[in-house]
């Protein structure tokens, strides 16, 4: 048994370790799924750390308190305003799309391994959510953004499929353990963990907001501290009323972060950074409680396994569920490559063996095995896919500005970055001659390397980034006033 202390020493140089090498795998496009997972393999059992965990209660634990963290951060990150439009699509492919996805692999896997069918469709149940947030790492990396409206509908598809997935993993091991369970108890079921989980999460995040801008506290420290108490709040109290708490969490982070509340920014940091540490104790968990010589064996059927989920499942699943919507062929075949498989999958594989439920083992290490696959196939290859199917275009690198600001609940001003074209009617004038709205200030002005405080005088340069100071209503104004190109 390890000392407090040398357990403190070892977990914080793998957390450094992570992080070091992290920015060599993100310059690769390669997932950090992997470097967590394989850093926690390197210091396991039978890799040169040596370190000997096999607790699969403790495991599902800390990764059931990660996924708090990260689905209430990604909450907070959700823009409603860009998702709204292609919600109906994201939620049909995060329940319809799961469900199917879980069907075919399910009934391929019965097949495969010559397993009773819910067996399959256990399996099938574990692998069916994706991880879209090591998608949209690789094309950051790579520096690339996605056309049209595949980013948000692949953000708030994955935001939004872990609870499906989940519900159908205790689902499918509740018949297992309890065949008398019927059909229409697992659809009661089904309707009393969504409906709860939305109801509780949408009224609760209302609360924590109506609380957040009322408290008035002396220590901005604070406030972070209440919104995390309030995730785990959140959390068990739908869990304890048989709701989905995962749904409930990501919800109220979705109302959270699409109000005015106050310490907004401070709170948005303080949970992407919580978020990472999560993700990365997670899946060194996770790697620390493989056996990499159980892998071996099942090298063959993973591998089969894994062109089947990757080519097939998901591909007949995204079709399916998009066949009413005006996405294009192309885009539909870029989203269906991109559903990678996450730690999701691995911490649900825990669900059957903590059940004592036959095969859970060989399930653990196929799940296990097809997220390996999964991100070393798909991973790389995003970016390429997406400039093939002319799906992506470059990012534009934004200035680092030294200002930063947090308007108050209740006032309609906000600080906004435009960058000047080079054949705007503004270029060469001064400022005080541009036209802009009266109630907008121009705060500050990048050329280059260089900031530059201006007054009036100043003169407009094509490629100057503005930093405005305005109200949203003549936010169209200055675009307009922006992009009007000189008279030839």
């Amino acid at each position: 048994m390890l000392s407090l202390e040398i357990l403190i020493l070892v977990v914080s140089i793998l957390i450094i370790l992570c992080i070091l090498i992290f920015k060599f795998f993100d310059y690769l496009g390669i997932p950090v799924l992997l470097l967590f997972l394989g850093i926690g393999i390197l210091a396991g059992s039978e890799g040169i750390g040596r370190i000997h965990f096999d607790n699969i209660r403790q495991a599902q634990s800390i990764g059931i308190i990660a996924l708090i963290f990260i689905l209430f951060a990604g909450g907070l990150d959700t823009h409603w305003q860009q998702v709204k439009p292609i919600f109906k699509h994201a939620l049909i492919l995060s329940t319809f799309g799961v469900f199917t996805t879980a069907i075919f692999v399910g009934i391929f896997a019965s097949f495969i391994l010559r397993i009773p069918i819910l067996y399959g469709l256990l399996f099938g149940s574990i692998v069916s959510s994706t991880d879209a947030s090591a998608v949209f790492s690789i094309l950051r990396s790579k520096n690339v953004r996605l056309r049209g409206t595949l980013a948000p509908l692949l953000e708030l598809e994955s935001g939004s499929n872990d609870p499906m997935a989940i519900f159908l993993t205790i689902a499918v091991t509740q018949l297992i353990t309890s065949p008398a369970n019927g059909l229409s108890q697992i659809m009661f079921f089904f309707i009393l963990q969504m409906g709860l989980g939305a109801a509780i999460g949408l009224t609760l995040g209302k609360l924590v907001v109506f609380m957040l801008n009322r408290l008035r506290l002396f220590y901005e420290g604070l406030y972070p501290v209440f919104c995390l108490a309030s995730a785990f709040l959140i959390y068990s109290i739908t869990y304890l009323l048989n709701g989905s708490g995962f749904l409930a969490v990501y919800l109220a982070g979705i109302v959270i972060g699409n109000s005015q509340i106050v310490k907004k920014r401070s709170l948005l940091r303080f949970f992407d950074g919580l978020a990472w540490l999560s993700q990365i104790t997670m899946f060194l968990t996770l790697g620390l409680l493989v056996y990499p010589s159980h892998l071996l064996p099942i090298t063959g059927t993973g591998v089969l396994l894994s062109i089947f989920l990757m080519f097939v499942a998901r591909p007949v699943s995204v079709l399916l569920s998009l066949i009413f919507s005006k996405y294009t062929l192309r885009e539909r075949i870029f989203i269906a490559w991109v559903g990678l498989r996450g730690a999701v999958p691995i911490i649900l594989a825990t669900f059957p063996l903590l059940a004592g439920i036959p095969n859970s083992e060989l399930i653990f290490n196929l799940v296990f095995f097809i997220v390996l696959i999964s991100a070393l196939f798909q991973g790389w290859s995003i970016p390429i896919i997406s400039r093939i199917l002319g799906l992506s275009e470059p990012i534009e690198n934004k200035c680092a500005s030294p200002i930063e600001f947090e308007p108050p609940p209740g006032v309609d001003t906000e600080l906004i970055e435009l960058i000047v074209p080079f054949e705007s009617n503004v270029v060469n004038k001064p400022i005080v001659e541009a036209g802009f709205p009266q109630d907008c200030l121009i705060v500050l002005i990048v050329r280059g390397e260089n900031f530059i405080v201006p007054s009036g005088g100043t003169i407009i340069e094509p490629g100057d980034t503005l930093l405005f100071l305005t109200s949203k209503n003549s936010l169209k104004k200055i675009n307009e006033i922006l992009h009007r190109w000189k008279e030839a």
